[in-house]
């Protein structure tokens, strides 16, 4: 059975690459405990056949994200960040003001089509996000906001088919050995 996704297809006979995938909560309220939405993408991520190679929590802080950015690219072993949390509007939602900087390469589409995604659930409150995606030095980095409905929405509907490497027409884990090319 091949699973559907708009404009593309799973092809379940071949096999899944697996995705080093890291994954940050920032909230300046939220513990190990309480990160809903920090376990809900852990738990679909290790679902879709990746690897969960780290999970952590940081305040909305500038300084503090891009710092455990920089050292998960640094690391040479993360081929894709989710991030959730601090995409709002609010004076301390600082997530694209911190991650935006760092994007060697904008994928603009992302927040086109996480609003479209987005809009089916929540209606006009998509306004209220400033999701976004990018590249910093070769890897993946999608920032999500901080709700359970909307990482479910962006991982289900938005990232998992494209970080799967089943996924056609075309997908982002076909593109990864070329991402550093000049």
């Amino acid at each position: 059975m091949n699973a559907l996704t708009p404009g593309g297809r799973i092809d379940e006979k071949q096999a899944l690459k697996p995705v080093r995938i890291a994954i940050l909560t920032i909230s300046d309220t939220r513990d190990e405990e309480s990160d809903t939405s920090g376990h809900v993408l852990a738990e679909r991520v290790k679902t879709a056949g990746h690897e969960l190679v780290d999970k952590a929590i940081c305040r909305d802080s500038i300084v503090e994200i891009r710092e455990k950015i920089e050292g998960w690219v640094a690391s040479g072993f993360v081929e894709a960040i989710v991030a959730t949390g601090g995409t709002g509007i609010t004076g301390r939602d600082v997530t694209p003001e911190a991650i935006e900087p760092m994007f060697d390469k904008k994928l603009d589409g992302f927040s086109v089509v996480f609003h479209m995604v987005s809009y089916q659930s929540v209606g006009l409150s998509t306004l209220q996000s400033r999701a976004t995606a990018g590249i910093v030095k070769g890897v993946f980095v999608f920032c999500l906001p901080g709700s359970n409905g909307a990482v479910k929405d962006g991982w289900d509907k938005v990232i998992a088919p494209q970080l799967d490497s089943r996924h056609g027409p075309c997908n982002m884990v076909e593109l990864m050995p070329r991402l550093l090319e000049t």
